[in-house]
């Protein structure tokens, strides 16, 4: 540690119980913190930041991630069912995988969708 924590850590250890309350008090005022929340006993200082609401996604893509050289015909078969490309299209998108197979789709379909895709012997993933 720096000389300045140890210094910081000695002067703390002199204070009475009245003025480290003080202390944590100016604290949490100076810097917009709580220090209400323990660990173990311990006093932890949480930042007292407003909550940001996390916006749920709701539409995904699947990519097509790889795809073993004896399960390249299963996996073709699934992709240009879900996609109506023709064959050779098909093909092309699955030897040139990892590629994108469908976008902006709800989850439930983008789950069902990777899930026919691993059945068939690929590897996919919801991005």
């Amino acid at each position: 540690m720096s000389e300045k924590i140890d210094q910081i850590v000695e002067d703390l250890k002199t204070l009475t119980l009245l003025e480290a309350s003080e202390l944590v008090s100016k604290i949490e005022e100076t810097f917009g913190v709580d220090a209400s929340a323990s660990v173990g006993g311990g006093v932890v200082m949480a930042a007292a930041a407003p909550a940001e609401e996390v916006e749920e996604k709701t539409e995904f893509n699947v990519m097509l991630d790889e795809v073993p050289a004896d399960k390249k015909i299963a996996v073709l078969k699934v992709v240009r069912s879900l996609t109506g490309l023709g064959l050779k299209e098909a093909k092309e998108l699955v030897e040139s995988a990892p590629k994108q197979v469908q976008e902006g789709i709800p989850k439930d379909t983008a789950e069902d969708v990777k899930k026919q895709i691993e059945d068939a012997g690929g590897k996919a993933s919801l991005t």
